[in-house]
C-alpha cells in the first residue's frame, strides 16, 4: 500500500490529471489509516490487554472504525464542493436504505451490537429463538455455536448458525453470561402422600446444599455487585425446596444456582444423589403415574328355556 501510494503521488507530477490525483488522495487516506488503525492500534494498543474477549471485541471495533473513517475522509477530500457532497451523500443513503435494506440494517446492528455491549465473543445468548455460545462477531452475522435444538440440557448440538446482526434491531437479546456466570435450575420429585415428606424436604435440602454451596457463594458476590449497577430486588441465592399438592402425588421442587454452561452436569448429579438418598428410606416413596382400567364383564342373553351363564 505504501509503494502504490508513493507511485501515484510520483505519477502526478509528471501527468496532471484530476482522477489520478483522486487515486493518489484515496490511496494515501487508506495507507494512513491502515497504519492507524491496523498496526498502531491493533498490533501494539490492543495486543497489551491480557483479556482475549475484551481485545476481540476492541479488535472488530477498530476494524469497523476504519473503514468509516477511510470512506468519509476519501469522499471529504476527493469531492471539493460542498454541496455536492451533500447530495452526494443523499443519493448513497437512499439507495442503500432501498435497495440494500437488510445489508444496512445488519451492517446497524453490528454497530449497536458492539457499541452498546449487547454481547461479546464467549457470551450465551438466545435471539429469535437461536440458542448458542458467540463465537465471532462480524459486519453482517454473529457466528453462534448451537445449543438445544434435539440436544438437551443446554449443550452443544455442534451446529453452528450464521445469526443477521439486525435481529437486535427489532427483537429481545436474552444474555445468559452478560453480568454474571450463573442461573437458577429446579429438580421436580414427586413423592407419594404416604410419604414422610418432612423427611424427604429435609434430605433433598441437604444434598443440594452440600453440592452447590460454592457456587451459591460466588453467585451472591454477583448479585450485590449486579445490584451496584441496576435496580435489583432482593433475591434467593440458597437453595430451597418447594412444596405443591397434585391430584396424584405431593409435589417436590429443588431450586439452586449452578454455573451456566454445567446445567445438565449438575443437575444429573444431584438428581442421582437424591434418588440414591431416597430409595434407602423405608418411608418415602417416589411417586409414579399409574392408570387403573376395570373391566366390566356382562351376563350373556340366555336362550329360550336355559337360565343364563356368568362368565
Amino acid at each position: 500500500m505504501l509503494i502504490s501510494t508513493i507511485a501515484s503521488w510520483a505519477a502526478t507530477l509528471t501527468y496532471q490529471n484530476m482522477y489520478l490525483q483522486d487515486l493518489a488522495t484515496v490511496l494515501l487516506v487508506a495507507t494512513v489509516t491502515y497504519l492507524v488503525f491496523e498496526i498502531l492500534l491493533i498490533k501494539f494498543g490492543s495486543s497489551r490487554i491480557s483479556d482475549k474477549r475484551t481485545r476481540y471485541s476492541l479488535n472488530k471495533v477498530f476494524y469497523v472504525l476504519s473503514i468509516v473513517i477511510f470512506l468519509v475522509v476519501s469522499m471529504l477530500l476527493v469531492v471539493q464542493d460542498p454541496s455536492s457532497l451533500l447530495v452526494t451523500f443523499g443519493i448513497i443513503g437512499a439507495a442503500i436504505a432501498f435497495a440494500l435494506q437488510d445489508v444496512f440494517k445488519n451492517f446497524v446492528g453490528s454497530i449497536i451490537i458492539m457499541g452498546g455491549n449487547l454481547f461479546r465473543v464467549g457470551d450465551r445468548i438466545e435471539i429469535e429463538g437461536f440458542y448458542g455460545d458467540v463465537m465471532d462477531i462480524g459486519l453482517m452475522n454473529s457466528t453462534l455455536m448451537e445449543i438445544r435444538e434435539w440436544v438437551d440440557g443446554d449443550q452443544a448440538t455442534g451446529r453452528i448458525n450464521l445469526v443477521p446482526n439486525g435481529l437486535v434491531i427489532a427483537h429481545t437479546v436474552h444474555n445468559y453470561t452478560k453480568d454474571h456466570s450463573f442461573i437458577w435450575d429446579e429438580i421436580f420429585i414427586p413423592v407419594t402422600y404416604n410419604s414422610d415428606w418432612k423427611k424427604a424436604i429435609s434430605i433433598i435440602t441437604e444434598v443440594i446444599t452440600r453440592e452447590t454451596g460454592e457456587v451459591t457463594s460466588r453467585a451472591e458476590a454477583e448479585i450485590e455487585r449486579l445490584g451496584e449497577k441496576y435496580y435489583l430486588s432482593r433475591s434467593v441465592i440458597e437453595p430451597a425446596v418447594y412444596l405443591r399438592f397434585t391430584d396424584n402425588w405431593i409435589a417436590l421442587y429443588a431450586r439452586y444456582t449452578t454455573d451456566v454452561r454445567n446445567r445438565r452436569v449438575v443437575n444429573t448429579r444431584l438428581s442421582r444423589l437424591i434418588l440414591e438418598r431416597l430409595e434407602v428410606e423405608p418411608d418415602i416413596t417416589v411417586a409414579s403415574q399409574t392408570e387403573t382400567v376395570t373391566v366390566i364383564q356382562q351376563e350373556p342373553v340366555a336362550e329360550k328355556g336355559e337360565p343364563g351363564k356368568r362368565t
